[in-house]
C-alpha cells in the first residue's frame, strides 16, 4: 500500500486580528492560485483565535476601544488597492446593526451606535464572528491550538508547549504584543522600591497588570497621560465600585471608598486630546503636497536627515491642511483670499518671519492659528506657584479641548488629523526603503513623531476626559505637572515638576505606558530560540555616538520573509506585526474606505503563501486518489 503524502501545511503562530486578516486574503485568493488543492492550516495561540490576547473576551467590560464603531473593519472594500479580489464584508458598525445584534444581546453587551466608542468586548465578539466566517470560506482544514509554540526546528517542525509537533511547509509568525524582560532602569527601580518597602509597577499592558497592591485612599504617583493611564484610571475607580451620575450636563463621580488617590503627570503634563466628536462631509486623507516621494528623491538616494529635511516638510503639510480648511470652510474668520495665503506658504516655512506675519494679518483670532510646537507642548514655558493654580489652569484647558473637539466650527482640527494619517504613510515608506538612520527612525519618528501623532490623533473618547474631570472634582485624580521627575527619598517616592512649586510624596509609583517593543528582550521562548540559533535576525539599534537605542526589531525582506543572521532569506518563514522592521499596518485597525496598508501587505503575503503551496498540492491529490 502506498503511503499518503502529508498535506501541504501552514502554521500561524499568533491568532489575533493580523492572522484573521491574512487568512481572509488567503481565502479570497485561493481559487485563483491554489485551485482545489488540499491544505492544512494550524493556528497556535494560548488565547482564542480571532481576538488573541488583546481582544479576548476575558477582560473588563469597562475598557473601551479607542476608535468609533464606524472606524473599524477587517474586510477589504472598493478603496483597497491590491492584486487579489475584493471580498467585502461588514465593518464593525454594520455588523453591530445586523448579524452582531443578537450576539451582543446574548452576551449582555449594549449595542453601540456608529459614533460610539464601544467596549473592547464588542470588538472581541466581532473578531470571533469574523474568524468563524473566514474559517468557513477557507479551502483548508483548520486546527487551533490553545497553547504556546516554543520551538521551530530547522526542518520546519513547530513544537508546542504540550510536546505536540506540527510538520510545516510554511510558518507565519504573526506576533502582536510581546512580553519583555525589564530594562536595567526598571530592574533598578524595582530593587530600590522593594528595599524601601514601596510599590513600583513598571510599564505593561494595563489590562494584564496586577493593581492589587494599590491601596484605598493612598497616594499613587502615575507617570503617563495616554491610553495606558485612561485604562488605569478606569480599573482603579469604576472597576472598584464607584459610579457616575449626570445632572444638567455635569458628570459627578461617586466614590466607593476603594480608590487610591492618583497624582498623574507626564512629559507634556496634559492628557491626550479627545477624539473628534464630529464628521464633515468631503474631508478625508488626501495625498501630501510637500512631503512627497519626489521631494524626498530630490535630496538624492542617501539617508535623509529628519530635522533638516523631513520636519520642515511635515510642518508645511500640517499648516497647509489646517489653513486650507479654515480659509475654505470658515472664510468669515480670515482676512485674505486663500490663493494669496497659499502663495506665502508655498515659498516659506511655517516658522519663517514672512509666514508668521501673514498668519498674524490674515487670521485675527489666535485660536484659529496652528503652531505645531504650541500644540505639542501646551504648558511649555509656564510656571505655577502652587498646585491649586496649576490644576485650575489644566482643568480649564481640558474643558476647552472637549468643547473644541466636539465643534465642527473648528474643522481645521479634522483636516490636521487627516494630514497626520497621510504623513504617516509617507514616513512608513521612507522607513521601509531605508531612507532614515536608526537614530532618526527611533528617536525622531518612533518616539517624538509617533508621540505627537498619538497626542493629537489617538487620544481617548471625549467621555473619558469628562470622567477625568469628574474624578478630579471628587479628589480622586490630581494633576502633577509636565516633565515629571520621580525619585526615592527615604521611605517614599517623590515627584516634582519644574512647572509647579512643590512636590508629591507617595508609597506607590506606576509607569502608565506600554513598554517599548524590543524583540531582543522578549521573553517568548520561540522567538528567543530562533534569534539564538540565527534563524532570525534583529536590528540592534545604535545612535551615531554608539549608545544603544533599544527597541530591536526582526528583519524581513520586502515580501515579509524572515532574514537570517547570515543575511540570507528564509524561504518558508514569514514575519508580520509590530515587532518586524518596516511592517505595514501593524498598529490599529483599518478604517473602512481608507485603503489601509495592512490590507495590501496581507494580500501580498497570502498570494505568496498560496503560490508556494500550489506545487505541493497536486502530488497530495494524486496519492490520496490512489489510496482510496
Amino acid at each position: 500500500m502506498s503511503t499518503i503524502h502529508r498535506r501541504p501545511t501552514v502554521v500561524f503562530v499568533g491568532g489575533g486580528p493580523r492572522t484573521v486578516g491574512l487568512l481572509e486574503r488567503f481565502a479570497a485568493n485561493a481559487e485563483e492560485l491554489l485551485g482545489d488543492g488540499p491544505v492544512e492550516i494550524h493556528v497556535v495561540d494560548p488565547f482564542p483565535a480571532g481576538g488573541g490576547r488583546i481582544w479576548r473576551r476575558e477582560q473588563s467590560r469597562l475598557l473601551w476601544m479607542n476608535s468609533m464603531t464606524s472606524d473599524v473593519t477587517i474586510f477589504t472594500d472598493e478603496s483597497v488597492e491590491c492584486e487579489g479580489p475584493i471580498r467585502p464584508g461588514p465593518d464593525l458598525a454594520t455588523w453591530v446593526a445586523g448579524a452582531g445584534a443578537t450576539i451582543l444581546e446574548r452576551a449582555g453587551i449594549q449595542q453601540p451606535g456608529p459614533m460610539d466608542f464601544p467596549p473592547r468586548l464588542v470588538q472581541a465578539e466581532y473578531l470571533s464572528w469574523v474568524w468563524d466566517r473566514v474559517v468557513r470560506d477557507l479551502p483548508a482544514t483548520v486546527t487551533t491550538h490553545l497553547e504556546r509554540a516554543v520551538e521551530l526546528t530547522p526542518d520546519q517542525r513547530v513544537i508546542l508547549a504540550s510536546g505536540v509537533e506540527i510538520q510545516a511547509d510554511l510558518v507565519v509568525l504573526a506576533l502582536g504584543y510581546l512580553d519583555r524582560l525589564p530594562t536595567a532602569s526598571e530592574t533598578a527601580w524595582a530593587a530600590k522600591a522593594k528595599a524601601a518597602g514601596l510599590t513600583y509597577i513598571p510599564p505593561g499592558y494595563t489590562a494584564d497588570v496586577d493593581l492589587g497592591e494599590l491601596q484605598p485612599g493612598e497616594h499613587v504617583i502615575v507617570r503617563g497621560f495616554g491610553q495606558a493611564f485612561i485604562d488605569l484610571m478606569v480599573l482603579l475607580t469604576e472597576a472598584r465600585g464607584g459610579w457616575y451620575d449626570e445632572c444638567d450636563g455635569l458628570l459627578t463621580y461617586n466614590p466607593s471608598g476603594a480608590e487610591p488617590i492618583l497624582y498623574v503627570g507626564s512629559r507634556r503634563g496634559v492628557p491626550y486630546h479627545a477624539k473628534l466628536g464630529y464628521t464633515v462631509a468631503g474631508t478625508k486623507p488626501v495625498p501630501t503636497r510637500y512631503l512627497t516621494k519626489a521631494a524626498l528623491d530630490s535630496y538624492g538616494d542617501g539617508v535623509l536627515d529628519f530635522d533638516s529635511q523631513l520636519q520642515p516638510l511635515i510642518d508645511k503639510e500640517l499648516a497647509f491642511a489646517h489653513y486650507q480648511q479654515l480659509f475654505r470652510a470658515h472664510s468669515e474668520r480670515t482676512r485674505w483670499e486663500w490663493p494669496r495665503f497659499l502663495e506665502v506658504l508655498d515659498r516659506s516655512l511655517p516658522d519663517a518671519p514672512e509666514f508668521v506675519a501673514a498668519v498674524a494679518d490674515a487670521v485675527p483670532d489666535p485660536a484659529d492659528r496652528f503652531v505645531r510646537s504650541a500644540v505639542d507642548r501646551p504648558l511649555h514655558g509656564r510656571f505655577f506657584e502652587d498646585w491649586f493654580t496649576f490644576e485650575q489652569f489644566l482643568t480649564e484647558l481640558i474643558e476647552s479641548d472637549l468643547l473644541r473637539r466636539a465643534n465642527p466650527d473648528h474643522s481645521a482640527d479634522l483636516a490636521v488629523f487627516n494630514a497626520l494619517l497621510s504623513i504617516y504613510s509617507v514616513l512608513s515608506v521612507a522607513i521601509t526603503e531605508g531612507r532614515l538612520s536608526d537614530e532618526d527612525r527611533v528617536r525622531r519618528v518612533e518616539t517624538e513623531w509617533h508621540g505627537f501623532f498619538s497626542f493629537v490623533a489617538s487620544g481617548p473618547p471625549p467621555r473619558r476626559l469628562e470622567e477625568l474631570l469628574a474624578l478630579h472634582r471628587a479628589g480622586i485624580v490630581r494633576f502633577a505637572g509636565p516633565d515629571l521627575e520621580v525619585a526615592i527619598d527615604n521611605d517614599r517616592f517623590v515627584a516634582r515638576s519644574p512647572a509647579i512649586g512643590g512636590k508629591v510624596r507617595a508609597r506607590a509609583f506606576v509607569e502608565a505606558r506600554l513598554p517599548r517593543p524590543d524583540v531582543l528582550a522578549a521573553t517568548d521562548p520561540l522567538l528567543r530560540g530562533l534569534l539564538a540559533d540565527g534563524t532570525l535576525a534583529a536590528d540592534e539599534l545604535f545612535a551615531a555616538d554608539g549608545t544603544s537605542l533599544g527597541g530591536g526589531q526582526l528583519k524581513a525582506d520586502a515580501a515579509s520573509r524572515a532574514i537570517r543572521a547570515d543575511g540570507s532569506v528564509h524561504p518558508g518563514l514569514f514575519l508580520l506585526g509590530p515587532s518586524v522592521s518596516g511592517s505595514a499596518g501593524s498598529s490599529g485597525f483599518s478604517r473602512p474606505h481608507f485603503n489601509g496598508p495592512g490590507f495590501r501587505q496581507n494580500d501580498a503575503v497570502a498570494r505568496n503563501l498560496l503560490t508556494l503551496l500550489a506545487p505541493l498540492a497536486p502530488a497530495v491529490r494524486k496519492e490520496e486518489r490512489h489510496a482510496s
